[in-house]
């Protein structure tokens, strides 16, 4: 199993020059323990201290060279409101049940469910099922950012 010398964030390095792929949905690119299987099918392994948020376009280091992370798109829904208080509510209830959320310009996502899909649309929101890579608002507790991205 190949080991991960360092985590190199996207921008800082040449996606060029990768010589493989990962191809990894949102709870396997935040984790700080994990087996990671590349497009060529290589084991690489993730050993951190900390839980750490893996973003598209990642490198990760290995003695063989470096892994690209590709955010792999998933079942999500897409929300907007008639106005940004409608907006605003749907927000406070998906709060409420501890639910992560992607802020985008104007609308939010979250993961597919049918029985959340119900409940924003009792609350006036329009719901679009979509596939897209997630990347939730990391929240308050989370510390500060060194290494965040916007989709």
């Amino acid at each position: 199993m190949t080991p991960i010398l360092a985590i190199l964030p996207a921008g800082s390095w040449d996606i060029a020059t990768a010589i493989d792929s990962a191809e990894l949905d949102f709870d396997q690119r935040y984790r700080r323990r994990h087996l990671i299987r590349t497009t060529a099918s290589r084991d690489i392994l993730l050993d951190l201290p900390a839980v750490t948020r893996l973003h598209q376009n990642d490198g990760l280091a290995t003695p063989e060279g470096i892994i690209r992370i590709e955010a792999r798109p998933e079942s999500l829904l897409q929300i907007t409101a008639p106005t940004s208080h409608a907006l605003t509510r749907a927000v406070w209830h998906l709060g409420n049940r501890h639910l992560p959320v992607q802020f985008e310009d104007g609308h939010i996502l979250i993961r597919a469910d049918h029985v959340i899909a119900a409940m924003l649309q009792g609350l006036g929101c329009h719901v679009q099922p979509v596939e897209a890579p997630f990347n939730p608002e990391a929240g308050a507790y989370a510390g500060p950012s060194t290494h965040h991205h916007s989709s």
